[in-house]
């Protein structure tokens, strides 16, 4: 099938979260955003509720992967996964996890099997999912685990970035205490990251020589191991690796240089040490515009760069920016020469 006329698969993420009036509210102003066409993987009559909760009247239509190109022009396209489930805003429901679960499983099939480009994910409220059974840190690491089950062939290596317009960054250790990132760190963790952000930056971004800023670890990059070693001992290294291997990479940089609007134009993407190194920056940047790429996989996947907002569920008042963005983002990568 033509990738662009293929449909981005979305994931019903949480449904008590703002997951399903992101696609809703998407939907509706699918025109005046050039948006691509795409299809979510829900209950139906979840999304009817919400679209009543929030005083829209959107017309849904059920289908399968194959027919959501031809139908989203006048109606969003629902490809029914998982039981009937009540619509509760801001009320978590045990209930709704295997939904929830099945529809991302469901989504990396539709990738795989050629019926989506892409896929976007909404998102999940990994506590609620813990109650149940759910034994992944997070998306990028279940997504992970789908790649190594469905492209057996293809090696998997996960890694977060979060792409805004105008910053793109990486942490090297995602979802752990920060007692326990100094342990973590490893020359080899942070070549293999730097790698991995470096293929994907050439094959699916188009960078002709990717530029990789590399984050030291301690204050100053450790102020040469006077306030730590590790930028001396692992960091250093690494990047003298990286450049042996024909890599742009520089570094050990103290973080609290790199992120101000001249540093920014040294470098193409950024890796750091842990998730809030790279994380708070990122968000205080593009916040509203910013997405969620997990590079490594045999397959694209996306997601707003927020979480479930139980505050603003049902209310019809979410900002739909980084949703529609992670759209966006999902079909050019599908779709190379629309970079």
């Amino acid at each position: 099938m033509d990738a662009n006329k293929t449909p981005v698969a979305v994931s019903m993420g949480e449904p008590a979260g703002i997951g399903p009036e992101l696609a809703l509210l998407a939907w509706t102003n699918r025109k005046s955003l050039r948006l691509p066409p795409f299809y979510i993987r829900a209950d139906k009559s979840l999304l009817q509720e919400r679209a009543n909760t929030i005083g829209r009247k959107i017309p849904l239509e059920a289908c399968a992967p194959e027919d959501a190109y031809s139908l989203f022009r006048k109606a969003l396209p629902v490809v029914q996964t998982g039981s009937q489930l009540s619509d509760k805003p801001a009320i978590e429901q045990e209930e709704t996890a295997a939904t929830v679960v099945a529809s991302i499983e469901h989504c990396v099939e539709d990738v795989r099997d050629g019926r989506a480009s892409s896929l976007v994910t909404s998102p999940i409220n990994k506590a609620a999912l813990y109650k149940t059974g759910f034994s992944f840190p997070g998306h990028t690491e279940f997504l992970g685990a789908l790649a190594a089950q469905h492209w057996p062939g293809e090696p998997a290596n996960p890694i977060m970035m979060i792409a805004g317009p105008e910053l793109m960054v990486i942490p090297a250790t995602i979802h752990i205490p920060l007692k326990d990132v100094p342990s973590s760190l490893s020359e080899d963790l942070i070549v293999e990251t730097a790698q991995v952000a470096a293929r994907d930056l050439k094959t699916r971004f188009g960078y002709t020589q990717p530029r990789i800023a590399i984050c030291g670890l301690n204050p100053h990059a450790g102020e040469n191991a006077s306030m730590g070693s590790e930028d001396r001992d692992i960091i250093a290294p690494a990047v003298k690796k990286l450049n042996s291997m024909g890599i742009a990479a520089t570094g050990p940089h103290p973080a609290d240089t790199l992120f101000h609007a001249a540093a920014r134009q040294t470098y193409d993407c950024a890796i750091g040490m842990y998730h809030d190194q790279v994380l708070v920056p990122a968000k205080t940047i593009g916040f509203d515009d910013s997405v969620n790429v997990t590079l490594g996989l045999p397959f694209i996947r996306t997601s707003p760069d927020h979480g479930t907002a139980y505050n603003l569920a049902g209310t019809g008042t979410a900002r739909i920016d980084s949703f529609t963005a992670s759209l966006r983002l999902a079909h050019a990568l599908a779709n190379p020469d629309t970079l």
